[in-house]
């Protein structure tokens, strides 16, 4: 039985749940529940610290796991990325009080606090550079101003936190994190194939729709290169004489431009439908 561990708790736990399921798996009730047996999949989920599930998978106790890239890499443990499962993103940024540092190669021999220490040592270590790292659970922010730190490195969303502290971005982003499918870095177990064709399926679901029109048998060549699908569009003639109707997947952050340009061609019945999963 195929064994994967899923986040308990924060803001990785409902969008991971909700893809295995919208994959076709069972998945807890109460959310109080460690653990939850698909026996129709041949599945078991485990649900724990977003911390700890590397571990787990990087031991060879779980099989695979959904966490955070980031978690990933400060964790330290061996184990490898399988699938960016595009939710939960994340952006790792350097900070310091304004005027301080205008490079990131002046962080050698500063004080640098992070929640993510294994995340801001590979850096440095990537870098040569030499600093040193104060661990903190958490509100990194108010370091330098209680002169714990220099500079911190930390999630930064909107920056507004770190502007009330008298702080300022540094350089490009340490990360961009979100989440991730891992697996051991040995052979993938069994079963695991599957669970990434059903994954991938979701992705291409929610990233594409199905985009249908009728359109001139004249204008197909231009109308199919506004629509060229995954691989190729599906025409087939209508009864109306020099008319054919076309179906393709159509990326949905394009799919309005296609369709105005679709109408402005000459086509019409431009119809978009969802697609709840796929196989590619």
């Amino acid at each position: 039985m195929l064994r994967i561990a899923i986040p308990n708790k924060g803001t990785l736990s409902g969008p991971a749940s909700q893809m295995l399921r919208d994959a076709g798996y069972r998945q807890r009730s109460d959310p109080k529940d460690l653990a939850c047996r698909d026996e129709g999949n041949n599945v078991e989920f485990f649900y724990l610290r977003p911390r700890d599930i590397a571990t787990y998978v990087g031991s060879g106790d779980l099989d695979l796991g959904i966490t955070g890239r980031d978690l990933l890499v400060d964790s330290g443990v061996p184990a490898a990325e399988l699938l960016d499962l595009n939710f939960g993103g994340a952006t790792f940024r350097w900070a310091a009080p304004a005027g301080t540092l205008t490079s990131v190669d002046q962080l050698g021999g500063k004080r640098i606090a992070t929640a993510f220490p294994g995340l801001v040592g590979q850096y440095l270590d990537e870098h040569e550079l030499k600093a040193e790292v104060v661990r903190l659970d958490g509100a990194v922010e108010n370091a330098v101003r209680l002169g714990v730190a220099d500079l911190i490195a930390d999630v930064v969303e909107t920056g507004a936190t770190l502007r009330q502290a008298g702080l300022v971005t540094l350089g490009e982003p340490l990360m961009r994190s979100s989440a991730i499918l891992i697996g051991r870095q040995a052979e993938p177990p069994a079963g695991a194939a599957q669970l990434l064709r059903r994954l991938n399926g979701v992705l291409v679901a929610r990233n594409f729709v199905m985009l249908a029109y009728d359109v001139r048998a004249d204008l197909l060549e231009q109308a199919t290169g506004l629509t060229p699908g995954i691989e190729s569009p599906t025409v087939s003639p209508l009864h109306r004489e020099g008319w054919v109707a076309v179906q393709a997947m159509v990326q949905r952050s394009q799919v309005h431009r296609v369709m105005d340009e679709l109408y402005e061609l000459g086509a019409r019945a431009i119809l978009v439908t969802d697609i709840a999963n796929c196989r590619l």
